[in-house]
């Protein structure tokens, strides 16, 4: 059956917020999810929102979301877009509904310029690793992911 992908709305914070802890179930880190209804209204929805939503619909209910956002590459001179977060509910996957989210996310990043589309996937994830190769994309594993956050942060931003 054919999918709808839409931009997400406002009306659809507490919807992305249930994708978003299906996904953290999923990815074995329920307890990190703190954001509410509120924080994604926005960090999603605002007028100064710098992140993006995409909603997936199959025969007229949501089955899953996409948010993504900006980045810049010196190296390229020009914007890319980061996907930070793909969701499709495990009992619709595999009919092209990930797929599909994908095909619409490179084709905001042409229409936009973005010379980069890139995500992260968790290493053991193997179903979500073969699939993106199938697609042609590639691991950057020469690159090595740094994260600051919580007491480091604040003690980094206070030093």
């Amino acid at each position: 059956m054919p999918v709808l992908i839409r931009p997400a709305e406002k009306k659809d914070a507490a919807l992305i917020l249930g994708f978003i802890t299906e996904l953290a179930i999923y990815e074995k880190a329920e307890d990190e999810v703190k954001a509410s209804v509120a924080d994604i209204e926005q960090s999603l929805f605002a007028e100064s929102a710098t992140a993006r939503a995409l909603v997936c619909e199959q025969d007229g209910e949501a089955i899953g979301y996409a948010v993504y956002f900006y980045n810049y590459s010196t190296w390229q001179g020009c914007n890319g877009l980061y996907l930070e977060d793909l969701y499709i509910s495990p009992e619709k996957r595999g009919g092209g509904a990930g797929k599909a989210m994908l095909q619409r996310l490179a084709a905001i990043a042409v229409e936009n310029g973005c010379g980069r589309f890139e995500w992260s996937v968790l290493d053991w994830n193997q179903p979500a690793i073969d699939f993106y190769q199938s697609l042609g994309a590639r691991p950057q594993d020469e690159w090595v992911k740094y994260r600051l956050d919580g007491e480091a942060l604040l003690a980094l931003a206070k030093s």
